[in-house]
């Protein structure tokens, strides 16, 4: 399916936010988790952030969001709530009536965000779909992230048995590596990709598979030109508050009960993730959550 553009990024109006897409073809990789994490810290750092979820069937970022509205309503101010924008898929039949109505409710809703936030952050669909690619052209900063095994490894990059050290892109990065090339001729303007190695464990067992799945990235990204950033743990804490929309950022130690270590521990890891990315208009100030 071709990456096709309703209106050229060129001619497209001079917009202040900055896009920062959370992509991977492979569903359970924590797209949505990453997402709002991303989205409550920025506003921690006192920037108007905004969300757009693409994924118009299942919805998680939006029901996050949704959550922590209602959360608001009933507990009072104190929770920055990101501006959220939906975007329905169209219902015509024809397959390029439907790509166009959905380019256009995309390049609308971006457009709309531009005008009142500093930073957008999109939730894009999991497989390989029209809006997946649509949102990864527009991409600034592009966060892929990844489950730490050769399952999830396997839609960045083939390995052969025989040869571990022979690593070749595979269909995803194929697919951003079109996008990267696109902007950068449309807009003159860079995609900044970072893999993100979620859900990590600490297991003996699984040290050797750890070390491999680190060894591949490593040589695929020196490959295809994407930087790795340490990623999220698997912890309970960045899913159990999804009900009330809130996240480990939110929380202080009063309300919502004492922080215990494994949450310092979790922030911390959100920290580290926030300074890795080295948003623009960011980077180098001091953290605020």
């Amino acid at each position: 399916m071709s990456l096709a553009f309703a209106q050229p990024l060129s001619d497209a109006p001079p917009r202040l936010a900055h896009v920062i897409v959370v992509g991977n073809q492979k569903g359970g990789a924590g797209k949505s988790t990453v997402a709002m994490h991303l989205a409550v810290a920025l506003m921690r750092m006192g920037r108007r952030t905004g969300c757009l979820d693409l994924d118009v069937r299942q919805r998680t970022l939006t029901r996050y969001v949704e959550n922590r509205g209602r959360w608001i309503a009933r507990k009072g101010g104190g929770v920055p709530q990101p501006q959220m924008l939906d975007i329905e898929a169209s219902a015509a039949r024809q397959l390029d009536l439907a790509e166009f109505e959905d380019e256009g409710a995309f390049v609308t809703a971006l457009k709309r965000l531009s005008t009142t936030c500093d930073f957008i952050v999109i939730d894009a669909p999991g497989g390989d779909t029209f809006l997946t690619r649509l949102a990864h052209g527009y991409a600034d900063t592009l966060i892929t992230p990844l489950n730490d095994s050769f399952v999830d490894f396997d839609l960045l990059g083939a390995i052969d048995p025989n040869e571990p050290e022979a690593v070749r892109p595979s269909i995803y990065s194929e697919m951003v590596w079109e996008s990267r090339k696109r902007k950068a001729h449309m807009a003159h303007k860079p995609i900044d990709w970072i893999v993100m190695r979620n859900r990590t464990s600490a297991s003996r067992i699984e040290a050797k598979n750890k070390q491999a799945v680190g060894a591949a990235l490593k040589t695929l990204s020196a490959r295809i030109g994407f930087r790795l950033s340490p990623g999220l743990s698997e912890r309970v804490i960045f899913r159990e508050l999804f009900l009330q929309g809130l996240t480990l950022l939110d929380l202080d130690g009063r309300e919502q009960g004492d922080l215990r270590m494994t949450h310092l521990a979790a922030r911390q890891e959100l920290r580290d993730l926030f300074i890795a990315l080295k948003l623009p208009g960011v980077e180098g100030e001091p953290l605020r959550f």
